[in-house]
């Protein structure tokens, strides 16, 4: 099968023919059509992610296809399913062998598209704000990089839970982008003040406190800067570093205004709670097929393209979702 590997820690992956994988006990193998490309892809090959695989690897987190094989202990009637899933890695290949306990269903009516890229995105968002900061209908959410793959789904996600929110992003396009995903108010960080922009919005709309939440994928100065317009009690979720600065959390103020700092990392987190990444998962799948959140992949790329889709994650030109269609399919 073709795959585009790893070959060492920095560089960009290579396309290589390396043999099929073969499923063991209690696994499948899958047929590949999309893969979704997370910023976490770029980090990953860099040796800078939290789950470091062994040199080669193939890289790739989120997949959808077909299952074309089983291995036993498996029931072969799912061979021909349409499934999506998470792997460690392995994702940007023709196919992959996993846990048959890690696979989804696709519902009707998605493309593989579709469902490659709402796993982490929605996954992320959804259990971050619903789980981790518990956010409640009525509250204020401050959403980060509103117009990147995980900020337009915490966008969609504050919305469904019922929350007023306000968006950050960078530009009058990517305003508009994070504005047609629901946000309630949109500010250009290139051109705003995040802070006195927020307070403004807060004060016109008798949410003097300031914001209950805050969904943070970019950190650095953005963090700082939401410190300094929250509400008393306030929760701020670090979901990631996309300005490549990791911020120094201040304790005195969050003692003196109560705040909590949550790390959300959604792998581990579906590891260390089962149950709940069973039903937060139904929770979106349910929300997916009803039209209450729409996956949006704004790009496509060929297997070969994966280095192009990384360096448009790393230059800030990506918006919403891109995906690795890894073979032609008919969806």
């Amino acid at each position: 099968m073709r795959a585009m590997m790893c070959e060492k820690l920095g560089s960009e992956p290579v396309m290589r023919t390396v043999d099929d994988p073969v499923a063991g006990p209690d696994q499948v193998v899958i047929d590949i059509y999309a893969c979704g490309v997370n910023f976490a892809d770029t980090l990953i090959i860099a040796g800078k992610y939290q789950h470091r695989p062994d040199v080669p690897f193939i890289p790739g987190f989120e997949i959808a296809g077909i299952v074309c094989a089983v291995g036993d202990g498996v029931d072969p009637a799912i061979i021909g399913q349409r499934v999506m899933a998470m792997a460690a890695h392995g994702g940007f290949a023709e196919k992959i062998a996993l846990p048959a306990d890690r696979i989804i269903p696709i519902p009707d009516g998605v493309s593989f598209a579709d469902a490659a890229a709402f796993q982490i995105t929605y996954g992320t968002s959804w259990f971050a704000l619903k789980y981790r900061a518990a956010v409640r209908a009525g509250e204020v959410v401050l959403v980060h990089g509103a117009a990147g793959g995980v900020g337009v789904t915490a966008v969609e996600c504050a919305k469904v839970l019922g929350a007023s929110v306000i968006a950050t992003a960078g530009g009058p396009e990517k305003c508009e982008i994070a504005r047609q995903h629901g946000a309630d108010f949109v500010i250009d960080y290139k051109a705003e003040n995040i802070a006195d922009a927020v307070r403004d919005i807060c004060q016109r709309h008798d949410w003097h406190a300031g914001v209950d939440v805050v969904y943070d994928p970019v950190g650095g100065d953005v963090f700082n800067q939401s410190l300094r317009c929250v509400a008393p009690g306030a929760r701020l979720l670090v979901i990631g570093f996309a300005s490549g600065d990791i911020p120094q959390i201040p304790a005195n103020i969050l003692l003196v205004k109560n705040i909590s700092v949550l790390g959300f990392y959604f792998g581990a987190y579906l590891d260390q709670n089962p149950e709940t990444a069973r039903d937060g998962m139904a929770d979106l799948l349910h929300n997916l097929a009803m039209g209450h959140i729409t996956p949006s992949v704004s790009r496509r790329f060929d297997l070969a393209d994966v280095p192009q889709a990384f360096a448009a994650l790393r230059n800030r030109s990506a918006t919403n979702k891109m995906v690795v269609m890894c073979r032609d399919a008919a969806d």
